[in-house]
C-alpha cells in the first residue's frame, strides 16, 4: 500500500495531468448552433445563425425563454420544405415542412414583404407565438411580431399559423408551387394540429429573407451582448 506521501504525489500528478490535457472537439460541449445545424443539414447555416442570434438578443432584453424555435427561410421557393421546428431543450429537429407565403409576396418565390393590412404579403423578422384557437381555418395559432415597423402588426392583420388545402405536394406536381395565403404561414392540413401544438404558448418563430434594410436595421439581428441594440 502507498504511504501518505506516495498517495499525495499520485493525486497531485493526476490533477496536473487533467489540468494540462487539451480539450478536443470530441470532448468539448457542442454549442446550440452546432447541434441544431447537425440536426437540420438542409437549413442554411447562415439563416440558422441569424435565428439563434435574434432569439438570444430577445432573451438578453428580458423576453422569457422558449422551448421551441421555428425557422422559415423565405429565400427558398414554396415548392420545398422551408419550415423547421426545433426542440431547444433536446436540441433536436421536430419537423421540416412546407409553408406558404402571401399572395402579394410573390409566385413560387417570395420577394416582397410587408407589415401593412390588406397587402396580402408575408412579414419577416422575429415573432413570439401566443394562443391557439378555433377559427374559420380550424385549429390555428396567433402570434405577435416583435419588430416595430417590420412585423408588429401581425396580430392586427390576423397573421396566424393554420392549415390549408393549397399547401400540398399535389399542388407542386401540377402547379410547380404550393398555393399562397393572405400573408399567413399556412401549413399542410395533415400536420397543422401538430405544428400549432408544438409552437403555441410563447415560442419563437424567425422568418428570414435577405432584405438589406431589415438585415441592417433589425434590433434583434444587431444586438450587443448587453441587450442594447447596435447598428451594422
Amino acid at each position: 500500500m502507498l504511504n501518505r506521501m506516495g498517495r499525495s504525489l499520485l493525486i497531485a500528478t493526476f490533477v496536473c495531468a487533467l489540468a494540462t490535457t487539451p480539450v478536443t472537439a470530441s470532448t468539448a460541449p457542442r454549442s446550440l448552433f452546432e447541434e441544431l445545424a447537425t440536426a437540420a443539414p438542409a437549413l442554411d447555416r447562415n439563416v440558422l445563425r441569424k435565428a439563434i442570434g435574434a432569439m438570444s438578443c430577445a432573451l438578453d432584453q428580458g423576453i422569457e425563454a422558449a422551448k421551441r424555435l421555428a425557422v422559415i427561410d423565405f429565400s427558398l421557393p414554396s415548392s420545398v420544405s422551408r419550415l423547421w421546428i426545433f426542440d431547444l431543450e433536446e436540441r433536436a429537429l421536430v419537423l421540416q415542412e412546407l409553408v406558404a407565403h402571401g399572395q402579394g409576396s410573390g409566385d413560387n418565390f417570395a420577394t416582397e414583404f410587408s407589415n401593412v393590412s390588406g397587402s396580402h404579403q408575408s412579414s419577416i423578422g422575429l415573432f413570439r407565438t401566443q394562443e391557439s384557437y378555433m377559427g374559420r381555418h380550424g385549429y390555428a395559432l396567433r402570434m405577435d411580431g416583435l419588430e416595430r415597423g417590420v412585423n408588429d402588426l401581425a396580430r392586427a392583420r390576423a397573421i396566424v399559423i393554420h392549415g390549408a388545402d393549397y399547401v400540398a405536394h399535389d399542388w407542386i406536381e401540377h402547379q410547380g408551387r404550393i398555393g399562397r395565403s393572405h400573408g399567413c404561414p399556412a401549413v399542410r392540413q395533415e400536420i397543422a394540429g401538430a405544428v400549432v401544438d408544438e409552437l403555441k404558448d410563447g415560442q419563437f418563430l424567425f422568418s428570414y429573407y435577405p432584405d438589406p434594410n431589415w438585415l441592417a436595421d433589425s434590433k434583434y439581428l444587431n444586438c450587443r451582448a448587453t441587450g442594447a441594440p447596435s447598428r451594422g
